[in-house]
């Protein structure tokens, strides 16, 4: 592609060859009349279908749409990556393969970037398609995690989002692995805004966040921008030898006055009951070590194994350790 694109749209998928073809005519129907130029870059996060096959024809059918393959299954936060650092376009919109964020939003988030704001995040009104326990505990998670970080994350919001020119190239400069994009774009600053919107059902196949995947990404997100559970875990330690240190003082009252008080059940609860809160601090400070070890062994984000414009099939260099 000689010319620069006005926009670039971001596409990571794994294991989503039905909604390939359904996403790219969406996408390519509500775009093209909005913008000056356009490019999809689609990222194969180690699919095992025919994910890789279905964006290998459409770069074929359409010069204008770019492929990459990873090595193997790198996540989701990775393959986002992947796509911003390659993308050519001098705006960005990042959006999942499922079709749950809908392409028909994206028109109006170009519309916003060109009023002059740098990041336009697109805000969930209602979650189709999805149980009570999954829109619970979001709901629950972007509450306790604006509450204890000093960063301003948006509420309600997934990764489906536009990114200016400054925006990207600053976001290409962030080094960590452990990745919680939706934050790290909100610790960027610059001028935001939101568009609401309503999420639909997915179009095929199954969620690829279940339970412990969640569970991660809300680790991931929670360590990566406060310090509030290390600070938790002291003020529990505080808590836990203030109640210990007033036990000691009832027993040596009770032998002080003669009474006769076996005590084995009241301190082998005692001693489960410290002995649980210790091996919580130190799983806490277990999780924190983890990503500092993570970070300091310099592995690349991810690797790719092929990469396709439609005409040639080349590998490009994959993220650095930084």
């Amino acid at each position: 592609m000689s010319e620069t694109p006005e926009l670039t749209v971001v596409v990571p998928a794994f294991n989503e060859e039905e909604s390939i073809r359904p996403l790219y005519d969406r996408l390519t129907a509500a775009v093209d009349p909005v913008v000056e130029g356009l490019e999809i870059v689609f990222v194969d996060d180690g699919s095992h279908d025919g994910t890789w096959e279905m964006i290998a024809g459409l770069a074929k059918e359409d010069h204008r749409v770019r492929g990459i393959r990873f090595a193997r299954n790198f996540g989701h936060q990775a393959a986002l990556t992947a796509g911003v650092d390659t993308a050519r376009g001098t705006a960005l919109v990042i959006i999942d393969a499922d079709l749950q964020d809908p392409p028909e939003v994206i028109p109006e988030l170009v519309a916003r970037w060109r009023e002059g704001y740098e990041v336009v995040y697109a805000q969930r009104d209602e979650r189709e398609g999805e149980t009570w326990f999954k829109r619970a505990t979001a709901t629950l998670f972007y509450r306790l995690l604006r509450a204890i970080t000093s960063v301003d994350i948006p509420v309600d919001t997934g990764d489906f989002r536009l990114m200016g020119p400054r925006v990207v190239e600053a976001f290409r400069a962030l080094p960590e692995r452990n990745r919680f994009i939706r934050g790290l774009v909100s610790w960027l600053g610059f001028t935001q805004t939101a568009v609401r919107y309503r999420r639909q059902p997915r179009l095929a196949g199954e969620t690829k966040y279940p339970l412990k995947k969640m569970v991660r990404f809300a680790f991931d997100g929670i360590t990566s921008f406060s310090f509030f559970p290390l600070r938790l875990a002291t003020w529990t330690g505080f808590v836990v030898s203030g109640l210990a240190f007033v036990y000691i003082g009832v027993v040596i009252l009770l032998k002080a006055l003669g009474i006769n008080w076996p005590g084995y059940t009241s301190i082998m609860a005692s001693i489960l009951f410290i002995g649980g809160v210790q091996l919580i601090m130190i799983g806490i400070l277990g999780e924190y070590l983890g990503r500092i070890f993570d970070e300091v062994k310099r592995r690349p984000l991810y690797l790719v194994r092929e990469a396709t414009d439609g005409n040639t099939q080349v590998v490009p260099p994959s993220r650095p350790g930084t």
